[in-house]
């Protein structure tokens, strides 16, 4: 088990290079726990597909570790960067227009969007600053169920052959993220989750 607040920096060493080499792996979020793997990887993305049950019209997160890091992938506008500043890290996923750097298949097929975010939890930052990119993720959502997982003890048990490592990070969040849209003039919420709408503006 890593620890929650201080993860040892063996352990996440250890977790990044296997995704690097290609590994499926489960991991802490403030909202439950979810599937990552390589950015590049295809054989990766298709086994997290296949976990979750999911379609390739199904669009996977980007999961960052920074406000740079979304910028690369994104095109942030000066009144976007200043909401993404406000509140990163959060349980938010924010929906950005893509930059080339995203491949074609990870973007909306019609409006070359892109899903992104920032996780408020230590294991998942420190993960994604040793790996230095983007975590191309899916929250643990198994058919069938309608709330991410969040006992790692339990997803060991029923994943352990299907993924390559469980990093129990102890209790997590059980609400999802909030998805806000953020291509528009104004905020739009796609769904409600843990993340306060408050700062954005929406009209319900």
């Amino acid at each position: 088990m890593i620890h929650a607040d201080n993860p040892q920096l063996r352990l996440i060493k250890q977790a990044a290079e296997l995704v690097r080499k290609g590994a499926v792996i489960v991991y802490p979020t403030d909202s439950g726990y979810a599937l990552g793997c390589h950015l590049g990887d295809k054989d990766a993305v298709m086994r997290i597909r296949k976990i979750r049950g999911l379609d390739d019209k199904h669009l996977m997160t980007l999961v960052c570790r920074d406000l740079s890091e979304i910028a690369h992938y994104a095109r942030v506008d000066n009144v976007q960067f200043r909401l993404l500043k406000s509140n990163t890290p959060g349980s938010y996923t924010f929906i950005l227009d893509a930059t080339k750097e995203v491949p074609k298949r990870l973007q909306h097929p019609k409006r070359n969007t892109v899903g992104l975010r920032i996780p408020d939890h230590p294991v998942a930052l420190a993960l994604l600053a040793e790996l230095g990119e983007p975590l191309l993720s899916s929250s643990l959502i198994l058919p069938g169920e309608e709330s991410a997982m969040h006992d790692a003890e339990e997803i060991n048990e029923l994943l352990a052959n299907q993924v390559d490592l469980v990093i129990d990070g102890g209790p997590v969040g059980l609400e999802p993220t909030t998805v806000i849209d953020l291509t528009g003039t104004t905020a739009l919420l796609i769904r409600r989750g843990k993340g306060d709408i408050t700062p954005f503006s929406i009209e319900e």
